[in-house]
């Protein structure tokens, strides 16, 4: 009740406000990366709560939605294999690819399980020594190390019949990408709190050093974004870029280097392909040469095919921040949670699906 009391006081929140409306005195575009962060905005009515001169837009900060069509396709064409057993996350499942999701290979015969962890999925392999199994490795900074610790774990205990897709992907080279790409004129960075508790605010130094833009990292309650938005606020109008950390209950300069540590261990960075975003240098995470028997992409050569986007879908644009999910044609009549046409609609953490859930876009007193 004290953890409620001091992340959702309406009194905090209304000094939080009007400060962030005697601040700003122009127009400022902030974009908040992190998916967890569209969601609260939007289920508290943050957007419009807000003076008129802060303008919030969503990032590509949804692991799920940015893995890119041809790297689905590849996952579903591995999942056909006879006899091998494909582990995932829940929301990968009916993420639709060129020609299936994964949900409709699972009701074609292929062998497709949900799992919650890539433990989960290492307790399969245990469980069924005669037959391959394949985690599917989606995430950021966040699962990452959990899931370089299963690797880990195979090794150590002889687990031949285990290995990981790795479509992991690192979230600094995609903020660059957005700035550099100059789509979207950005004035601040309402940075991932769950990210930056692996990799550091440190990670994000570059952005005030070479762009100029200030970021704010932020926890996922509604004051935590009021603080952050206000923070960033003040640093704008003051011409004073910098990296503020308004997460500190969880985030330090350094990160958590025993995560590091073993992320490095396990993965090398290369060039990763993201939805919306296209190939971004240093962004992914690939498996190192030593452990290659671990990697389901040397241990399964597969021919996906032609990759083909949904027709009309315009997630890409929304994870860029181009446009806003309503502005979609698609959005909330041929694309609905219960008949998504893109990813953006099926994540827990998709900008779509929070429109789709919270497109009132007006605080609850109660969430207040």
């Amino acid at each position: 009740m004290k953890y409620i009391d001091e992340f959702r006081d309406p009194a905090l929140a209304r000094k939080l406000l009007l400060r962030i409306e005697a601040r700003s005195t122009r127009p400022v575009r902030l974009m908040e990366f992190c998916g967890g962060h569209t969601h609260a905005i939007l289920r508290y009515g943050l957007r419009t709560l807000l003076p008129p001169t802060v303008e919030l837009r969503s990032g590509p900060g949804c692991p799920v939605c940015v893995t890119a069509n041809r790297e689905l396709d590849w996952a579903i064409t591995i999942s056909h294999i006879p006899g091998l057993i494909l582990t995932t996350f829940g929301d990968m499942v009916r993420v639709p690819g060129s020609r299936q999701s994964l949900q409709e290979a699972r009701a074609g015969g292929a062998d497709v399980r949900i799992v919650y962890s890539a433990l989960d999925a290492l307790q399969i392999a245990r469980d069924h020594p005669s037959r391959p199994v394949v985690f599917l490795g989606v995430g950021f900074e966040t699962t990452a190390p959990t899931v370089a610790a299963a690797i880990l774990q195979a090794e150590m205990e002889g687990l031949e019949n285990f290995s990981v897709l790795s479509l992991h992907k690192l979230t600094p080279p995609a903020t660059r990408a957005i700035l550099d790409s100059g789509e979207v004129g950005l004035d601040g960075i309402i940075g991932p709190g769950h990210v930056t508790t692996i990799i550091g605010s440190d990670a994000w130094e570059f952005l005030p050093a070479e762009y100029r833009v200030p970021v704010a990292i932020a926890g996922f309650e509604p004051l935590d974004i009021l603080r952050a938005v206000a923070d960033l606020v003040d640093r704008i109008e003051e011409g004073r870029p910098e990296v503020i950390n308004c997460y500190p209950r969880s985030v330090s300069r350094e990160g958590n280097r025993r995560a590091l540590e073993v992320m490095d261990q396990v993965f090398e960075v290369g060039t990763a392909e993201w939805r919306g975003l296209g190939s971004v240098p240093a962004s992914g995470l690939r498996i190192r040469p030593e452990l290659a028997r671990y990697d389901a992409a040397r241990r399964f050569e597969v021919d996906p095919g032609p990759t083909h986007e949904p027709k009309g879908c315009r997630c890409g644009d929304v994870l860029r921040g181009v446009l806003a999910p309503p502005e979609c044609r698609l959005f909330g009549a041929a694309c609905t949670p219960a008949h998504p046409v893109g990813p953006c609609m099926v994540s827990a953490e998709g900008a779509c699906a929070a429109y789709y859930r919270f497109g009132r876009d007006l605080p609850m007193e109660e969430d207040l």
